[in-house]
Formats: C-alpha cells, sequence, structure tokens
C-alpha cells in the first residue's frame, strides 16, 4: 500500500540562519520564516531537526539542502521503504567534497551515497 500516495502528509521547512523548522502543507508561493522572514527551504517528510544550540548538525543540514538534496525516508508513492543516506556530520561532509573535487562527480551525488568511494552501476 502506497503510504504518500493518499493522505497529503504536511512537509517539513526549514530556516538554516534561525536554525528552526516548521511543517507545513505544500504551496506554489513558498513559506517565509516568521522570525527572520527569509524563505523556508523544505527538507521533506522524514526530516529530524537537529536542537538549535548545535551549529555543526545545522551546518550539515544546511549543505545538504543547499545542495538540492531532502531528506526521504519512502519513494514519493510510498512504496519503497528503504531510507536515504544523508551526512550527519561535518567529517562526513569533508570527505565527499574531497572526493567530488578528486573526481569530478557532482557534491549532490556524493551525498547521497553511504560509501562515497562507491561506484554507481
Amino acid at each position: 500500500m502506497c503510504t504518500y500516495a493518499f493522505v497529503h502528509y504536511k512537509l517539513h521547512y526549514v530556516c538554516v540562519s534561525c536554525r528552526i523548522s516548521f511543517k507545513r502543507h505544500p504551496s506554489q508561493a513558498g513559506h517565509t520564516c516568521p522570525r527572520c522572514t527569509g524563505t523556508l527551504l523544505c527538507a521533506g517528510h522524514d526530516f529530524a531537526a537537529p536542537r538549535r544550540s548545535n551549529r555543526k548538525a545545522w551546518s550539515v543540514v544546511a549543505v545538504v539542502l543547499a545542495a538540492g538534496l531532502r531528506y526521504e525516508g519512502f519513494e514519493p508513492c510510498g512504496c519503497g521503504r528503504e531510507p536515504k543516506f544523508r551526512p550527519r556530520t561535518r567529517a562526513q561532509v569533508r570527505a565527499r567534497r574531497v572526493i567530488a573535487a578528486r573526481t569530478g562527480t557532482p557534491l549532490a551525488e556524493l551525498l547521497g551515497r553511504a560509501d562515497p568511494l562507491e561506484q554507481t552501476r
């Protein structure tokens, strides 16, 4: 049975500069942060926000969202139950940036891999 097919769940939206997240229904106009009036970034269905005081974790979230990735554990229809990898530490992001610079692979592709040295087929 498709998890996301019949019910329209709210998505997590994030303001990285204020380090806060909200759950909102998607809209074409976009959402603004109530604290700084900046644009909220869509983080996906399965985002778990770090504590506001954890600046290092929020810097990792900023890199992942800037690369155009979202935190999704299910496929859009909900049938696939394999959670997607996202880096959780700055060391993981740093390693993937180094490999991206050496190999010429896009950073967004390497941020989605659990093992950045693994070659995709």
